[in-house]
């Protein structure tokens, strides 16, 4: 792992973040995403130098995965060092976001009068 990395995986790993459970290195078709919260079908990737210029690659990328049910979330290795705390946030965000596992059929849905 990079050094952001490490750094993030420190946060998520042992449900740390929320008692979300984040698996690291995750083999999703013939990719590998960088942490994965699949009970939220949830793709945190952080993307070093390597990335840059290739924005077509990473769309293809998250097309697909998004095909397969995951929502992507990207950082840099630079959000990662320089605003931890705002990174947290955003994934924060995204898992208030994600989809529930298993919604309850929509004639059991709680009605708000």
């Amino acid at each position: 792992m990079t050094e952001p990395e490490r750094r993030l995986w420190s946060v998520l790993r042992n449900r740390h973040l929320h008692g979300v459970k984040f698996s690291r290195q995750v083999v999703i078709g013939s990719y590998i995403a960088d942490f994965c919260a699949r009970e939220h079908v949830l793709i945190v990737e952080v993307d070093g130098d390597t990335h840059a210029g290739d924005g077509a690659r990473d769309e293809r990328r998250t097309a697909w995965l998004a095909a397969q049910g995951y929502r992507v979330i990207r950082f840099t290795n630079a959000d990662v060092m320089s605003n931890l705390e705002g990174v947290l946030y955003a994934i924060d965000v995204a898992l208030g976001a994600a989809p529930h596992p298993s919604p309850l059929p929509a004639g059991e849905r709680g009605q708000i009068a």
